[in-house]
């Protein structure tokens, strides 16, 4: 039986191109996502949604709340938890101000898909409830790009909690994709007294779900996954609590996965170094 693994159908034939020279690889955008976790009797759950099948790009596949790095996301804003710095080395960069923009992303992303803040009034303290008519109109205002998250922090007087996040992982879209990211995948525990809201637009669905379970799905072909979707629920699997896997961010490599093509013959063959079972083998007349 087939698993879920997806990937676009034209992805042969750009391959194709890039190969001879008749495609011009995209720059990737930087963006962020969020494995939000809490506990459960039987282990942590991860909070998954999954993208409209109308949707061009990965339509019907699961993934985390997240996405693309706003271009004010880099403005200066109340701070908490690790300093600049320290976040600049930890996801690659010499530059800070990308540092800062990858982070505020992510937790930017989280409220407006999954109504979640990551920040408080305090260094040491989080909100505890954003589900009232007046939280509604900020998270849709930062949706439509009517407000910058620094706009909208100090309007409430409140603090990103850096600290509250673990960096994972980052997977860069492979040169022959035409939206190309590189992605900077984070982890956090839903903060006491929040809880996830159905509100993304890009989404039909959204479940609490043990990774084992889903990679369960995905390995049945029931869920429809992308390779980094799969790989860093299988990474999250071993953990028994939420603070385990938190305590355990600092140890995960951020060196960035970019997948590989070569043609062998009339077959396509797909490779994602270090994840030996994406490699998938498209012939020429399709896949399979």
């Amino acid at each position: 039986m087939p698993n879920g693994q997806w990937y676009p159908p034209e992805w042969p034939d750009r391959i194709r191109a890039l190969a001879a020279g008749e495609l011009v690889p995209a720059v990737p955008k930087r963006a962020a996502t969020v494995m939000l976790l809490r506990d459960g009797a039987e282990g942590p759950a991860v909070h998954m949604l999954r993208r409209r099948t109308s949707m061009a790009f990965a339509g019907g596949a699961y993934a985390y709340p997240g996405g693309g790095v706003d271009p004010r996301d880099d403005r200066p804003v109340g701070w908490a938890g690790p300093s600049l710095d320290t976040w600049a080395a930890r996801l690659g960069t010499d530059d800070t101000a990308v540092a800062q923009a990858v982070v505020c992303a992510a937790v930017r992303e989280t409220f407006e898909e999954a109504g979640v803040l990551l920040a408080g009034p305090t260094e040491d303290t989080v909100v505890g409830d954003t589900t009232g008519d007046d939280w509604e109109a900020d998270r849709q205002a930062l949706v439509d790009r009517d407000l910058s998250f620094a706009q909208f922090l100090e309007r409430r007087s409140l603090v990103l909690r850096s600290d509250l996040l673990g960096a994972w992982a980052r997977w860069i879209t492979p040169e022959f994709e035409q939206r190309r990211y590189d992605t900077w995948f984070f982890v956090a525990a839903l903060p006491e007294g929040q809880r996830t809201r159905d509100v993304s637009t890009e989404a039909d669905r959204t479940a609490w779900i043990r990774p084992a379970e889903a990679i369960a799905g995905y390995d049945k072909g029931e869920l429809l996954m992308m390779p980094p979707t799969v790989a860093t629920l299988r990474a999250l699997e071993p953990y028994a609590t939420v603070a385990g896997t938190l305590a355990a961010a600092a140890a995960q490599s951020l060196d960035p996965v970019l997948a590989r093509a070569r043609l062998e013959g009339g077959e396509v063959v797909l490779s994602w170094p270090g994840h030996e079972e994406f490699t998938k083998h498209v012939p020429q007349g399709g896949p399979r």
